[in-house]
């Protein structure tokens, strides 16, 4: 990773130490699996949980005289990526050889990419917030590069009391290693940046970001330093598998390096692994640069040229990602929280797009989404694939409530009934007779009521105790059963009470 540093300083992000402030510096190598029926140089099956080397090829063990063949869907999904990280294609790219020797490589090395890369710069849009104040903050955060490789076997230590076993069944798996730049100050930060990047790999389906299987996992790289110093020796966390890892390791790697280096000790660049039980991170090995893996371009392998034409295909086959969706949210009214949650994940995004079709207004109906119906999902344990209620069903409810039928109380027993059963709103509204009344003189007769039974409260209110207002809305709204329509109620007691 070349450190360049892109951010000044933010005072709001400095950590303390019994020095003075600090600041983190924060990098990630995300490894993400390519979405594909097969390998990125073999015909073996990518299918997750088959038995052990079930899914090794003659090229995946290397045998000898095997010649690798190029993936095509794998190359069109890495291109489509990085489209989506607004990142520049390089229409000539190299396979190089990356040199090291592990017992789950068969090969002796792992073809990679070095100095020609796939997928050149770009960028991700992180947002930090609502602060206090209610505001969001947006940030960019560099995207250095994006490269194909293939992914490595895995070593079982807990088979045999005293061999391990291999598993090729991931040996030759296509990866895209998508390298950042060290732009996040903070855990949050790289959180987000984690979660952003997700979503857009989601969005394209390139990847299907499911960390607990390793479908995507993260090298952490973090250092610290002296406000406006340069940058400090940093160290690596490898294979990191969930958000909350990822920002408790950069929690806690800091701490570790600030409290080093203020007692007198020095970091050492190395690869660290993180405990999750014991919440720490401890040494692995020292770290590698890039010339100890002799790097050199696989002379199986010819360079991979891109033309125009595949380049327009893979650009016209993206769709709308998360950013612009966001964009368009917030241009129809819809709060910058509400926007971000929505977009967040593209099953939600899909299901809300739906609704809107219904002619549903977008306001409304984020709130209701984001409020009622991730509240139910939550409660049941479901998710927007097996939403008990589809688009239309809720876009007939929010219909309900903005043409008067009934209120925004009624309607929250409405869907509660909808899940339960999963008959329309409108046939629920019409059998339990839930129907919202503007009837202006049985309004009027339950106001009088109210107001000869709280004599005292009225006088409090004309004597300038205003907020007793809603103790009156709530009593009169009581008294109705739900069904009065609040619009009306307001109405008629501001008349009522002068």
């Amino acid at each position: 990773m070349t450190l360049v540093d892109t951010r000044t300083p933010d005072p709001k992000r400095f950590i303390p130490g019994a020095t003075g402030d600090w600041e983190v510096i924060i990098g990630m190598e995300v490894h993400a699996q390519v979405t594909s029926n097969s390998k990125l140089f073999s015909g073996a099956s990518t299918t997750f949980g088959n038995a052990p080397n079930a899914n090794v090829s003659l090229v995946d063990a290397a045998m000898p005289g095997m010649l690798p063949v190029i993936n095509e869907e794998c190359v069109k999904q890495a291109v489509r990526t990085g489209l989506g990280l607004k990142a520049q294609i390089n229409k000539r790219s190299i396979f190089d050889r990356k040199n090291y020797f592990y017992p789950d490589l068969p090969q002796g090395y792992q073809i990679s990419q070095f100095k020609d890369p796939i997928v050149g710069e770009g960028k991700i849009i992180i947002s930090l917030g609502p602060d206090r104040q209610g505001q969001f903050e947006d940030i960019e955060i560099g995207i250095e590069r994006l490269h194909l490789e293939q992914d490595a076997g895995k070593l079982m230590h807990d088979q045999h009391p005293t061999m391990s076993y291999v598993d090729l069944n991931r040996s030759g798996v296509a990866l895209m290693e998508i390298v950042s730049r060290p732009d996040m100050r903070s855990p949050a930060e790289a959180g987000a940046y984690v979660r952003k990047l997700r979503s857009i790999l989601r969005y394209v389906g390139s990847c299907d970001g499911n960390m607990e299987e390793g479908s995507m996992r993260a090298d952490v790289n973090v250092s610290v330093r002296k406000p406006g110093d340069e940058f400090g020796t940093r160290t690596e966390t490898k294979n990191v598998n969930s958000v909350r890892f990822v920002m408790a390791v950069i929690e806690g790697e800091a701490k570790r390096q600030v409290e080093l280096i203020e007692s007198g000790g020095t970091v050492v660049q190395e690869t660290r692994l993180y405990d999750p039980d014991r919440n720490e991170t401890r040494s692995m090995r020292s770290k590698e640069d890039a010339h100890d893996y002799r790097y050199f371009p696989d002379p199986d392998l010819l360079p991979l040229i891109l033309d125009d034409a595949f380049l327009a295909e893979c650009r016209e086959s993206l769709p709308e990602l998360p950013d612009a969706k966001r964009a368009r949210y917030l241009a129809a009214g819809i709060s910058p929280y509400n926007a971000d949650v929505l977009t967040a994940e593209v099953e939600s995004a899909l299901w809300f797009d739906t609704l809107l079709e219904t002619g549903a207004k977008p306001a409304a109906a984020a709130n209701w989404v984001t409020s009622e119906l991730f509240g139910a999902l939550n409660r049941l344990g479901k998710s927007f694939e097996d939403c008990p209620v589809t688009p239309a069903q809720a876009g007939e409810l929010l219909g309900l409530v903005a043409d008067g039928t009934i209120s925004g109380t009624i309607a929250k027993q409405v869907f509660e009934k909808m899940l339960e059963s999963g008959d329309a709103a409108s046939v629920i509204v019409e059998r339990d007779g839930l129907k919202q009344t503007s009837d202006t003189g049985a309004i009027e007769a339950e106001i009088a009521k109210i107001l000869t039974a709280n004599a005292d409260k009225v006088e409090q209110y004309k004597g300038g105790k205003e907020a007793l207002f809603g103790f009156f809305v709530g009593q009169t709204m009581k008294a109705m059963q739900g069904k009065a329509n609040p619009q009306v109620v307001n109405e008629l007691l501001k008349k009522a009470l002068g």
